[in-house]
């Protein structure tokens, strides 16, 4: 390992904990720590963000995701993680890539995500044959003027449902996946800007694989998040069913009950979330690890691991750690918001070895066991 890599980390060459030792530095070399309420609590100035949060703030924001959750709880029965996933995906502002077999519910908690907040909400139902112009917007000629007029793809909407990605073409997703990172698209040499706030959640169905273009581990890595989602519990879907023969579940649209400006003000807000300096060390330590499994890890699990996470999974912990500690009315990141969001942002970003995979080792066991290796905070 590098001089560079070890300063940036906080650690020298000699000093690194290995797997079962304990970290001879205390608390990532000095740094600050958390006290005994969880409030970070800085030796010196270790404080990454603007200006502090006033309490009226916090309460505010945790009023307002209290508030779109009810509605959305309101036609989307269970399904926890999900709709923690995509709040925080809107709140973080990044994007959201959800797994699993069909009739899970995911186009209805889109729509309904987007109804709650007063946002527009597209959808695309991916298929071999979209070229990127049906998703991005074209020129089309009118023949009565001589002159193109622009015409606007669904992706310019504040939350776009891309259907089953992996079914559409490399160049389709490329087109799509550029949108997503640059917010903006170009069309005829004229540029224009994704509205805000501007949401992408793609969809893929893991069991059927038959002509679908599997998305380059480049372009999963520009996700924020990936979502796994399960089926419903046995109470869960009878409630839905109750819900159903009650008429509940008629309407799929719901009202809205927070603005878009509202949404605004909570993405800012997350931005203004204390990160202590202790537990930066401890996301950068995390992501080496993965990166150095043979290091942190016993050989017969390190072995399943063959590339470890981007520094885009570094600045994902972060983000996606803000606004969970907002979701839950704090102003400060606590370690138990990393660790929440451990599985959602590492399980796109590890590519396991064909061992691993051809005996359907789970990638979160990989995870859980690199957090187990690395000292909390």
């Amino acid at each position: 390992m590098s001089a560079e890599t070890t300063m940036n980390m906080g650690w020298t060459a000699g000093n690194r904990p290995r797997r079962g030792e304990p970290d001879r530095r205390g608390e990532f070399g000095g740094h600050g720590g958390l006290g005994g309420n969880g409030t970070p609590v800085a030796r010196g100035e270790s404080s990454t963000t603007g200006s502090r949060i006033d309490p009226a703030e916090v309460d505010r924001a945790r009023r307002l995701v209290k508030t779109i959750s009810r509605a959305f709880d309101s036609k989307v029965v269970g399904q926890e993680a999900l709709r923690t996933a995509l709040l925080v995906g809107l709140i973080g502002g990044g994007h959201v890539l959800l797994e699993s077999v069909p009739g899970l519910a995911k186009t209805l908690a889109a729509s309904t995500l987007a109804s709650t907040v007063d946002a527009s909400f597209s959808r695309v139902q991916c298929t071999p044959d979209l070229l990127p112009s049906d998703i991005i917007g074209t020129q089309v000629f009118n023949p009565g003027s001589s002159t193109f007029t622009t015409e606007l793809g669904p992706v310019h909407a504040n939350v776009v449902l891309l259907d089953e990605i992996n079914r559409s073409s490399a160049k389709t997703q490329a087109a799509m996946l550029e949108a997503m990172q640059e917010r903006q698209a170009t069309i005829g040499g004229k540029t224009y800007p994704m509205p805000d706030p501007f949401l992408v959640l793609a969809t893929q169905n893991p069991i059927d694989e038959e002509g679908t273009y599997v998305l380059p581990q480049a372009q999963m890595d520009r996700f924020l998040l990936k979502v796994i989602v399960d089926y419903p519990s046995p109470a869960d879907e009878v409630e839905m069913l109750r819900r159903l023969k009650s008429g509940a579940l008629e309407s799929r649209t719901v009202s809205a009950v927070v603005s878009r400006n509202d949404v605004l003000w909570l993405q800012g807000l997350s931005r203004r979330v204390h990160v202590d300096e202790s537990l930066l060390h401890y996301i950068v330590q995390i992501v080496h690890a993965t990166r150095h499994a043979g290091d942190y890890l016993p050989q017969e699990q390190a072995r399943y691991l063959e590339y470890g996470a981007s520094p885009r999974a570094t600045i994902a912990f972060v983000e996606a750690a803000c606004a969970h500690a907002l979701m839950h009315g704090r102003d400060h990141v606590i370690p138990d918001d990393v660790r929440a969001m451990r599985h959602m942002i590492l399980r796109h970003r590890l590519i396991l070895t064909f061992e691993a995979v051809a005996t359907q080792v789970p990638v979160e066991e990989i995870i859980d066991g690199i957090f187990g290796a690395v000292p909390t905070p």
